[in-house]
């Protein structure tokens, strides 16, 4: 009883502090997808990177400047940069980038495949000022090529982990886990043979019915499954793990696991302290949001990032973005607020994801 108190307390705590994130909207994480080319064609992308070779990016000069106005807006040094794409590594002044925006106080990591990662990429990370690093690694061996779509992934991927726990700078050094159908009931298996390559963290996501995984929704997890996982989340959380455990930033998960399997309760912060600059400089959310044409905010090509971020945005800061009638007659409609955006159905007006829904898809 004790516990259940203290925990509606941090609960209470969190939920006022989201709303103070929304009325207040400081900018603390910024995504840069540098690049829509990849060299994989994964099953679960969300945004199906590798379809197609993408020429028209913005330039250095363009990324730079739009780092320049935002670090003169606002405090850099309260910003982390994630980089994603495609696969970074793709894009050639990757490293010269973000040397300068490590130069301006930003703190910055990177989301790899891990298949180009060399000696000399390490070298050119620690020297740019990259602070983490977050290696995707989908299963053992042939499950994991077999999702990325790659044979040889698996080995690229653990060597890549490897030269970068021999260097020693990163923190964290990350493996991210997408639990599929294919690799759920080798939970203990995965987490065995990652906690011995030297990393500190271990993150985990289910796959959402987005992207490219909506023409391969054999992979998505059913309700027994994402509950199995999340138990064994709970279960290895409770030990205290040396290589910490945690799940991803989706869904609100219910009474048995928030505030159990991630560091705090659920809040979808995409266009509240959450932005993005896409691949075409257009100014977004969070990469996953289904790119509508009336949800993209401006263009760095023509617009101050700073000057968007202050003074549009007002969509997705409204706390009923998200609602509908289902989900307002909910008990926890608080709580979650109709849950992540990234997995709202604009046509139906309802969430696609529901943990508290008898069959999870809506």
């Amino acid at each position: 009883m004790l516990k259940k108190i203290l925990k509606l307390g941090r609960q209470k705590i969190w939920q006022a502090h989201r709303d103070y994130l929304r009325e207040n909207h400081e900018l603390k994480y910024l995504f840069w997808e540098c690049t829509l080319n990849c060299n994989f064609k994964c099953k679960h992308c969300g945004s199906r990177a590798g379809e197609n070779i993408f020429t028209e990016v913005i330039s250095t000069e363009e990324i730079k400047k739009a780092l320049l106005d935002i670090a003169q807006h606002f405090d850099a040094k309260k910003i982390t940069i994630a980089i994603t794409g495609g696969e970074p590594l793709l894009r050639k002044d990757l490293f010269e980038v973000m040397k300068y925006a490590n130069s301006l106080g930003f703190q910055w990591g990177m989301v790899s495949n891990g298949s180009l990662v060399t000696q000399e990429i390490v070298e050119k990370a620690k020297d740019a000022g990259m602070v983490t690093i977050d290696i995707s690694i989908d299963g053992i061996r042939d499950v994991h090529d077999e999702f990325r779509n790659t044979k040889g992934a698996y080995e690229k991927a653990i060597n890549a982990v490897g030269l970068f726990a021999k260097a020693d700078f990163l923190n964290p050094l990350r493996i991210t886990t997408t639990i599929h159908n294919k690799n759920i009931d080798t939970l203990d298996e995965m987490y065995e043979s990652f906690s011995a390559l030297g990393i500190s963290d271990w993150r985990i996501l289910n796959v959402d019915p987005i992207g490219r995984a909506i023409c391969n929704n054999d992979i998505l997890l059913n309700k027994k499954q994402f509950t199995r996982l999340l138990q064994f989340m709970k279960n290895k959380r409770a030990k205290k793990p040396k290589v910490k455990i945690t799940f991803g930033c989706a869904h609100f998960l219910g009474d048995d696991f928030e505030d159990e399997v991630r560091n705090n309760f659920f809040y979808c912060g995409t266009g509240i302290n959450i932005g993005s600059i896409l691949h075409n400089g257009d100014i977004f959310v969070c990469p996953n949001v289904p790119r509508q044409s009336n949800l993209i905010q401006g263009n760095i090509k023509k617009d101050s990032f700073s000057d968007i971020w202050n003074n549009k945005f007002e969509f997705f800061r409204d706390e009923n973005r998200t609602a509908c009638e289902k989900c307002q007659k909910c008990d926890y409609w608080n709580e979650c607020l109709g849950g992540s955006f990234h997995s709202w159905d604009f046509e139906k007006k309802q969430p696609k994801v529901c943990f508290l829904d008898k069959d999870l898809y809506l």
